[in-house]
Order: structure tokens, then C-alpha cells, then sequence
């Protein structure tokens, strides 16, 4: 059973796998960027946490015992300098792990581990939105609906308006509407007839002429 046994071995022994990983965390922060295969990104997760970790808290004796870890003073300090600024709003999540595929050599899973900045505008959990108070919010409803009434003084006297001439058609007289509709009916009728009246002599003559031409 491996109770207590937390590290992979990777078919190394102990001082090798050390000087291994040593050699990683220097290179991935110095260029913030590491590919490797995916178990080896997975175990230098851990070592790079625990040194950001050495950062954030920022004295004497976290600084040394970072140099004890990586051993180029240089990635050392500026890590010390930047780490508070970019770290210190997250209390875990430095690292991200991309997978790329396998390895056109011998097929093994690669991946990509880099350093993440966590976003300056980010929410907590606890957090919520700052909204407007409730005094703010009762003054906007009542100019609303001061607007509002405004409005519909002004709409009413358009609508009286309508209303009046709506009630002076309505008030015209029976018998002049009666009137106005039968008036173009005379007028059709009277029309037909005198049509009528045209029509007739001219039927007469021809009459007339046919006998005539029958008596010759």
C-alpha cells in the first residue's frame, strides 16, 4: 500500500526525479511556458503551487527556502517581486494544463502547463451585484409615473375632440339622411326614362318604314 506516498516515482530514483522536477519549475518560470508530457505536468503542479505559495507569503525564510528549490537567483526575485501583484487575489489555480496529443515518437500524451493570471474584475462567491438603493429606486418609479400622468392630460383633450365629432354625425336628422339616400335613386330613374323616352320614336320610324316598304 502506498499510504503517505503522495509523489509519482516515474521510473527514476529519488535524487534524479528531484533534480528533474528543480530543472522544470526553473524553466517554466522563466518562460512561463512548459511542454511536457502529461503525468510530469501533473506532479510539477504541485511544485510550482507550493513556490508561489513561498512568494505570495514573501520573507526571508520563504525566499530561502525557494533558492533552495531553484536554484538561479535571478527567476527567484523576480517571482518574489511579481508574485503578490499577480497572485495574491487567488488562493489556488496558478497553473493550467493544455493536453496536445501524443508524441509522434513513442505515442505518449503531451501537454502544455503555463502560468495563469487570475482576472483583476473577477467575483468572489460571496460577492453580489451593487445595486441601487431603495430610496433611489421609489424616486424613479414616481417620476415614471408622474410622466406618465402628464402624458395622459395631454392625450385627453384629442380624444374630446373625436368624441364631438363622432356625436355631430351622429346627431344628423333621420329624415335628411333618408333624403340624401333617395335622392340618387330618383335621379337614376328619372335618368332611365328620359333614356326610354329617347329610345321610343326611333323604334316607331323603323316600324313605320318596314310598312311603307311593304305597301310599295
Amino acid at each position: 500500500m502506498r499510504h503517505r506516498k503522495a509523489s509519482l516515482k516515474l521510473n527514476r530514483t529519488t535524487s534524479h526525479r528531484k533534480a528533474m522536477f528543480r530543472n522544470m519549475v526553473t524553466s517554466l518560470f522563466k518562460h512561463e511556458r512548459i511542454r511536457t508530457t502529461g503525468a510530469k505536468a501533473k506532479e510539477l503542479r504541485r511544485w510550482a503551487d507550493h513556490i508561489i505559495t513561498l512568494a505570495k507569503r514573501g520573507d526571508l525564510h520563504a525566499r530561502r527556502q525557494a533558492l533552495s528549490i531553484i536554484r538561479e537567483k535571478g527567476v527567484v526575485h523576480k517571482l518574489f517581486e511579481e508574485a503578490p501583484e499577480r497572485f495574491g487575489s487567488s488562493a489556488g489555480g496558478y497553473t493550467r494544463i493544455v493536453k496536445l496529443g501524443r508524441r509522434a515518437g513513442d505515442a505518449a500524451p503531451m501537454s502544455l502547463i503555463e502560468l495563469v493570471a487570475p482576472e483583476a474584475g473577477g467575483k468572489k462567491k460571496g460577492e453580489k451585484k451593487a445595486g441601487k438603493p431603495a430610496a433611489d429606486k421609489k424616486k424613479i418609479k414616481a417620476d415614471k409615473k408622474a410622466e406618465t400622468g402628464t402624458k395622459q392630460e395631454k392625450k385627453q383633450p384629442k380624444k374630446k375632440a373625436k368624441s364631438d365629432k363622432k356625436e355631430e354625425k351622429t346627431n344628423v336628422k333621420p329624415e335628411k339622411a333618408v333624403k340624401a339616400k333617395k335622392e340618387p335613386k330618383k335621379k337614376a330613374a328619372e335618368t332611365k326614362q328620359a333614356e326610354k323616352a329617347e329610345d321610343k320614336p326611333k323604334r316607331t320610324t323603323k316600324k313605320t318604314t318596314e310598312k311603307d316598304t311593304k305597301t310599295t
